[in-house]
């Protein structure tokens, strides 16, 4: 997933935002105290992402390198929506109003836009990120400045905050038991999270700082400033921008009618039927119907994993963009370089969706196709 460039305009941080960021950036006065790992969370549109953004740039004043663990599967920060994520950032981000795509260090399609489906698959995944971060990036080089080395962690969570929502936020903070909390409330103190340390026992480790800040992000009303039409419209945006990925950045395609047909007319790779495996997620889907829900569809690629009890990687998306039984193929557009499409052997369909905007073309998506086709091998 490439990174995007945009323009740098000005954005307000308010000051304790920046005080806020620079006390999870100093961690422990100890000369030889791990990186600080930090997990923001609060109720739906208070400023998380915007906080998140800030956060990894003060970081990455003082460390090489700082990862970032999203939970948001409707809105990630790095990736296209219905993933939960690993990413190693190494480069400040020059506009903290705009998201960019990045190639993640590790990622699960979870299929969705929300954990509610099913939130013991969402943990899970949430568990195995981290403890693949534990174990192949906590160790430090002996011979350098461990404050400089060390791998700080961001987490960001999604606004779920009731019900269910706030029972796996309490199991994510439990498992990962960050150094700091950064709590963003909003004037609607009902939609808060309750106060002081919600998810430890009476007798928390005093070791945990909970930082509470205000939301930055209301109006003169105190209203959200993005509303869920505005949550919709911006999935689709993110979907539109990875497959954008598919053509070279010089391409002339700038507006969405073009996008659409370029993917229309672009060749899609030929892959054998017999090679993958299909998994619905969320749901039973019957044998008979499997191929008749599959095409027209967004999936994640994966790739299975050795161990039984591990969870497919994900290497990206792919359109199925049409189903030859008679040759036994199924036809994808994907931006995932051929190398890595070649070790995709599981295709996972969830509920995320091909934008309205890319299916405005005629003859786009037929269910056959034999032409203008690119071989996996």
């Amino acid at each position: 997933m490439a990174e995007a460039e945009a323009p740098s305009p000005a954005i307000y941080i308010p000051e304790e935002w920046s005080e806020a960021a620079a006390a999870i950036a100093r961690g422990s006065s100890a000369a030889a105290s791990p990186p600080p790992v930090a997990l923001i969370c609060g109720a739906k549109n208070c400023g998380k992402t915007t906080f998140s953004r800030h956060l990894l740039n003060v970081l990455l004043r003082r460390y090489k390198r700082v990862a970032y663990l999203d939970t948001d599967v409707g809105q990630p920060e790095f990736t296209p929506p219905g993933f939960l994520s690993l990413t190693i950032v190494d480069k400040l981000t020059p506009d903290l109003t705009i998201p960019c795509l990045k190639t993640p260090e590790r990622c699960f399609f979870f299929g969705d836009v929300s954990a509610k489906r099913d939130p013991a698959a969402y943990l899970k995944c949430i568990y195995a990120l981290y403890d693949y971060l534990r174990e192949g990036h906590r160790s430090l080089n002996c011979k350098e400045d461990p404050a400089i080395v060390g791998l700080p962690l961001v987490v960001n969570t999604p606004g779920w905050v009731k019900g269910v929502g706030f029972d796996v936020l309490v199991k994510t903070l439990r498992y990962i038991s960050p150094t700091h909390v950064v709590k963003i409330n909003i004037s609607a103190e009902s939609k808060n999270l309750p106060p002081g340390h919600f998810w430890l026992d009476e007798d928390y480790d005093e070791s945990v700082h909970l930082i509470e800040i205000k939301s930055a992000r209301q109006d003169s009303f105190n209203r959200s400033v993005l509303t869920q039409k505005d949550a919709r419209l911006l999935r689709d945006m993110r979907i539109t921008a990875y497959f954008r990925q598919c053509f070279p950045s010089s391409s002339n395609i700038t507006k969405i009618k073009e996008l659409a047909h370029a993917l229309a007319s672009h060749p899609p790779y030929e892959v054998p039927i017999s090679a993958i495996k299909i998994k619905h997620l969320h749901c039973q889907v019957p044998s008979t119907e499997v191929f008749y829900s599959l095409n027209a569809s967004i999936v994640g690629l994966a790739i299975s994993s050795d161990e039984p009890d591990d969870l497919p990687s994900s290497v990206g998306l792919g359109i199925v963009r049409g189903i030859d039984l008679l040759k036994g193929s199924i036809y994808v557009i994907t931006p995932v370089p051929l190398k890595m499409l070649e070790k995709v052997d599981l295709f996972l369909q969830g509920f995320i969706q091909i934008p309205t905007s890319l299916l405005q073309v005629q003859g786009y998506m037929s269910p056959y196709m034999s032409t203008d086709v690119l071989p996996t091998s």
